[in-house]
């Protein structure tokens, strides 16, 4: 008898551990994916790069009086107004102020200025295209840049799904306007929210003269 149930125990144990690993392997993958389609997405988007730094690099040459700087990050910029008397930049922390228009690489304006101002921007933490997260950061209150973005640093492989299209290099003209922390910013908003508006008063108009009856002269 305890031999029958030595055995039903192991049998028992035997089955649950077959149903486990049955279990367990039913969670594996049917394939695990090769690296060549990393390799080819990789080919692909160095060739891209290469691509569009070589239009940037034609539009650079052909503005020789243009002095463009080339950033760590991957884009070009030049100065159309400096400011060389501050020496602070917009940092984390605060709020900046700028216009900004955006075109294709042969001048074609998608967005003017007109359209897109005025830009309220929380440094660092809004989403806006990398180019401009970047570059407003080396720009000194007042200061007008050009920006030369390759896609991947302005709006990628979909485009803004509207007037940008895919894998598209732009032109960025940004003028920083003014910053300050957010702290500043927050205290002057609500001052001008609790500060009533008073209106001017309103003139009354003085009523206007009738000429006097002349009671003296006899009416004939």
């Amino acid at each position: 008898m305890k031999n029958s149930t030595r055995i039903a125990v192991v049998f028992f144990l035997f089955l649950l551990i077959s149903s486990c690993k049955q279990h367990q392997e039913a969670r594996r993958p049917i394939s695990q994916a090769s690296g060549s389609f990393m390799k080819k997405s990789i080919a692909r988007n160095k060739k891209l790069v290469s691509t569009e730094e070589s239009q940037i690099q034609n539009l650079i040459k052909s503005n020789p009086n243009v002095v463009y700087l080339a950033s760590k990050k991957g884009y070009w910029y030049s100065y159309v107004t400096r400011n060389t008397t501050d020496t602070l930049t917009p940092k984390k922390g605060d709020v900046a102020f700028f216009d900004y228009e955006i075109k294709d690489l042969k001048g074609t304006i998608f967005y003017s200025e007109l359209e897109l101002r005025p830009q309220t921007y929380y440094v660092d933490k809004q989403n806006i295209m990398m180019g401009l997260r970047d570059g407003i950061k080396l720009m000194r209150k007042n200061e007008k840049v050009t920006f030369l973005f390759p896609s991947n640093m302005a709006y990628g492989y979909h485009g803004d799904d509207k007037k940008i299209g895919t894998n598209q290099p732009i032109i960025c003209t940004v003028t920083l306007r003014d910053f300050k922390s957010e702290v500043v910013y927050k205290k002057e908003s609500q001052l001008k929210v609790s500060t009533p508006t008073v209106a001017p008063p309103i003139k009354k108009e003085a009523p206007a003269l009738s000429k006097p009856q002349d009671t003296l002269t006899p009416q004939n």
